[in-house]
């Protein structure tokens, strides 16, 4: 058995001490990759270490073709998740207690983690030592940085009073997405700062003001273009609703509702408290219309959603429709709440909107169409729902029904409606999110109006326009993001890139009231692993850390005698580091997440192309996508996966590494499965038996069997190195791992034993294997009597002239003809056959055969191929069976082997290898020429593939 744990210690010591993954500038051509630094959300999961092991094998590989490669690390440590983790074991939460314990945290350690700065530490720790080292990365640990760490916040200043300098900034009014405990929160699918709701929009409502006495009943609709086919409206009665003043009017809304509208405007005060039940039959005045409609019940209403109050609109919102059709039907309904069953029953819809697909009355159509036929078929509905506003958002025409915006677009009246409305005091506005989300805190986030908010210009036209055109340039994958992102950076508006509050990360510069946020403090940081080591090993302080030490570092800017005197900083110094960024600069590859394609990738390319020099411009970008549990993503801070060092144990490093790389492509999600983790951790262990095996055969000699092992391994050479320069890492694994294994198994298994073939053909294997199980590649290495390093040597190339097509050709229809011999037999129905007889086709047929490849190359017109053919004097005088054989092939091509050879050398061939035939299949072999038997069954014999007969 495999003492893999016993390996990976071993080697990864000796990794460290010859120092692999230190980088410096040099003569040979560089490659940096970095992988986007994770945040300081809890233990990483195995779902993580996909992407960072891709960027190891990524390097691993170039590393080997002579590149000098710069692989730093680092963690983003900004933002509230540390505050929150502190908070939680200061309250003594069990939960995060014991998910501390169960990962392997100290329970001494345990108590000092309620300082946010420790937290850091200690994950900046685990992630560094118990993760990545232990995945034998060959990073460059000199260089390690976290977003919180004092010269990161001066780097980040810079960078920020760049953006200023290019009118990249600008402050406004903003509704910002707010956690009532935290501060500002960035809501999007990297959730960085929260906990569940990563893919909440933002949705601007229409308050719509119904006019009741002294107050106004308000319900938020995302159609105020609808106003014109309102006929009631919809209150939950068992909400508690609230009468607040708003300004100088009085609003009644849901209690939630008076909560959020709180947080957007400057006086919401709430005066009483009461049950919806209480306004069930009254009538109140709709805007837009200025007609009485009845209140009526419905439990749809929301009190979390808009204001918990909703205008009826039947004819064009299928929930609508439905619970008034429900109401209508339900006399007891309406006598429990004294309404006028005529009056409700009268109510019909109201057309409006011409919608193509549709009659005048989508909704009603839609609910026919998909079978709706109460309340409870809410999935139907949402369905329905999505539907309707598409179609008529996109296609809809205002009809007679709505005054002066007949016959516009719908797109264009619900911004005129609105507007209107508003103009005439009949309408506001609420912001509210499309779905529920908590901070990490545990708060529940609101939308909150901040008038003085900090954005990066992103909108901007000539920013927007550069960016797009230099990501035409870039090596992105998937392919389907290459041709995205550009899209993606045309919608990518201004960020706000700063919030109030207590959190951690840099705080503004020019107004240190706010801190920069997250995703915006890590644009520009790849640059920064460049000066990291300076810092790290105390050559350059922080204090030195100034605008002109960065101006001249990144953008060449200042004279170096100025810079020095100003800084106190030794000049050779200053200058090498700017010519180390000048060397390492631009950025290769950055891996990140599938999250990351429209949170971070954008605004990395954006400030780059913004502040840099075009020269410093990304190169490439890499996205990665999820492992994924049984149902959902994989949560850090839920515990969703084992940890990473029980992992390690149980699947071992390589094998985990190799699952990785070959489970499926980079840019899918795979579901994380026990069993098939371990399938590739026994992958991993075949490679040792298999060198185990090959290197205890005696030395035994075969030509022409030794021929086809060089053969293959040339050809794998120059297929793996293929597909590593597309880092298409499945390809290469499947060839390395699989293919090329079936390869050395059946040499073996063929009675091949040239000692010398067996060490040049496992030498290069290892190699090639290395970047992807580097353990067991130097453990397999040192076994063949090395002194060196594997992963310190070079990768292998291949020779073009060592690849024997014909070779290879042989071999596999030898393979081929075991697997048909077997099947024959199994056919004939013989227990014990006493032999097999293989005939070999006569030369006519090669010389048939290899006209046939020819042509068919050119053509498939069976009569031109027959005219060809026929030129052939020998063909001609067996003509009567060249007909039948020319349709098979035109039919089938690949019946014609991948090389036609020679009758002599293919008798020869099998001949040869007929004992090995009699071993395989345990009875007697006799290979006979067509040309010398009457036996009618030797007619079936073609090139490759010899007829057959057993006895």
């Amino acid at each position: 058995m495999v003492d893999f744990a016993k390996i990976e210690e071993k080697w990864q010591k000796k990794w460290a001490q010859e120092r692999l993954g230190e980088a410096e500038p040099d003569k040979r051509e560089k490659f940096f990759m970095i992988f986007a630094y994770p945040g300081i959300s809890g233990y990483l999961h195995v779902g993580h270490m996909r992407g960072f092991s891709y960027t190891d094998i990524i390097c691993r590989y170039k590393r080997m073709q002579g590149f000098n490669v710069l692989f730093p690390v680092g963690t983003h440590a900004s933002g509230n998740q540390a505050i929150a983790f502190g908070n939680k074991v200061k309250n003594k939460d069990k939960d995060w207690i014991s998910y501390l314990k169960n990962n392997g945290c100290p329970p001494n350690l345990i108590p000092q983690l309620t300082n946010a700065e420790k937290v850091v530490d200690y994950f900046n720790d685990v992630y560094v030592n118990e993760y990545w080292k232990k995945f034998g990365f060959l990073a460059d640990f000199r260089r390690f940085t976290s977003t919180i760490y004092p010269d990161y916040n001066k780097f980040m200043e810079w960078q920020f009073k760049k953006l200023q300098e290019k009118d990249l900034l600008v402050q406004k009014p903003y509704f910002a997405t707010f956690c009532p405990e935290c501060g500002p929160v960035a809501v999007d699918p990297s959730e960085t700062d929260i906990s569940k709701g990563g893919h909440a929009e933002k949705n601007e409502y229409t308050l719509l003001k119904f006019k009741m006495g002294d107050d106004y009943l308000v319900a938020a609709t995302l159609r105020p273009e609808t106003v014109f086919g309102q006929t009631n409206l919809w209150i939950n009665p068992d909400v508690t609703y609230v009468r607040a003043e708003v300004g100088d009017e009085t609003w009644i809304m849901s209690k939630e509702a008076a909560d959020k509208l709180g947080y957007q405007k400057d006086s919401v005060t709430v005066v009483k408290e009461f049950k919806g039940v209480e306004f069930l039959g009254k009538y109140a005045v709709a805007p837009g219309i200025d007609k009485e409609l009845i209140i009526l019940p419905s439990r749809f209403c929301n009190p979390d959603v808009g204001s918990g109050i909703v205008t009826s609109v039947p004819s064009d919102a299928p929930y609508d429709w439905i619970a008034l059709q429900d109401l209508q039907k339900d006399e007891g309904m309406m006598k429990k709440y004294n309404l006028p069953v005529d009056d409700v029953k009268a109510i019909k819809p109201v057309a409006i909107i011409t919608s193509k697909g549709f009659g005048e009355h989508p909704a009603i159509d839609i609910c026919k169409k998909m079978g709706i036929k109460n309340q409870n078929e809410t999935e139907k509905l949402e369905k329905a729902t999505k539907e309707i506003y598409k179609s008529g958002f996109h296609t809809g025409i205002m009809n007679d029904a709505c005054g002066k915006y007949k016959g516009k677009k719908v797109e264009e009246a619900k911004e005129l409606v609105k507007r209107d409305l508003i103009e005439l005091g009949k309408a506001d506005i609420i912001h509210d999110l499309s779905e529920e989300v908590i901070c990490r805190c545990g708060a529940k986030v609101i939308i909150k109006r901040v008038d003085d908010q900090w954005f990066i210009k992103y909108s901007d036209n000539v920013l927007t326009e550069k960016s797009k055109e230099w990501v035409k340039n870039m090596d992105i994958k998937p392919d389907a993001y290459a041709q995205n992102i550009s899209g993606v950076l045309d919608w990518f508006m201004d960020r706000a890139c700063a919030r109030l509050g207590n959190w951690l990360g840099t705080k503004l510069p020019f107004d240190d009231k706010w801190t920069i946020e997250p995703i915006s403090d890590s644009t520009l940081y790849p640059a920064y692993y460049i000066v990291s080591k300076y810092i790290n090993d105390e050559r350059v302080s922080v204090k030195q850390l100034t605008e002109e030490f960065f101006d001249y570092v990144f953008l060449g800017k200042g004279k170096n005698e100025e810079v020095v005197k100003k800084l106190k900083i030794a000049g050779n110094l200053l200058d090498q580091i700017r010519d180390d960024f000048n060397y390492w600069y631009p950025l290769d590859i950055n891996l990140g997440g599938k999250e990351h394609q429209t949170v971070h990738f954008p605004v990395f390319v954006m400030n780059h192309v913004g502040i840099l020099d075009k020269k410093h411009w990304p190169k490439g970008i890499f996205v990665n996508y999820w492992i994924i549990g049984k149902g959902s993503k994989i949560s850090k801070s839920k515990g969703g996966a084992e940890p990473i060092p029980g992992a390690i144990k149980k699947y071992s490093v390589d094998g985990m590494r190799l699952y990785y790389a070959h489970v499926s492509s980079p840019h899918a999600d795979v579901v994380w499965d026990e069993d098939v983790v371990f399938h590739y951790k026994q992958a991993v262990e075949r490679v040792f038996s298999v060198a185990d095996d090959l290197l205890g055969k005696k030395n035994v000699k075969n030509k022409q069997l030794d021929n086809w092992l060089l053969s293959k391994m040339h050809e794998c050479i120059k297929q793996v190195s293929n597909s590593m320069d597309g880092y298409d890492l499945r390809e290469a694994t499947n060839t390395l791992f699989f293919q090329f294994y079936d390869n050395l198994r059946w040499y073996e298994r063929r009675g091949g034993g040239d000692k010398a073939v067996i060490k040049e053909v496992l030498e290069h294997w290892i190699k090639m294997i290395c970047p992807i199980a580097p353990h067991t590649a130097e453990e397999v290495w040192s076994q063949l009597k090395h002194k060196d390093l594997v992963s310190a040597g070079d990768w292998p190339s291949y020779d073009e002239e060592k690849i024997d097509l014909l070779a290879e050709s042989q071999e596999k229809v030898l393979e081929k003809i075991i697997s048909d011999i077997r099947s024959v037999i199994k056919l004939s129905k013989i227990d014990k056959p006493k032999s097999v007889t293989l005939f070999t086709a006569p030369s006519w047929k090669f010389d048939l055969f290899r006209e046939l490849k020819k042509q068919i190359g050119v053509t498939r017109d069976v009569g031109q191929i027959m005219k060809a053919i026929m030129r052939d004097e020998q063909v001609k005088k067996n003509a009567k069976g060249v007909n039948k054989i020319i349709l098979g092939v035109v039919k089938d091509p690949t019946r014609i082997p991948s090389i036609v050879g020679e009758s002599e050398e293919e008798f020869g061939y099998f001949d040869n290898n007929k004992e090995f035939l009699s071993k395989e299949l345990g009875v007697s072999v006799h290979i006979v020429k067509c040309e010398e038997t009457k036996e009618i069954k030797a007619g079936q014999a073609m090139p490759g593939k010899p007829a057959i007969l057993i006895n």
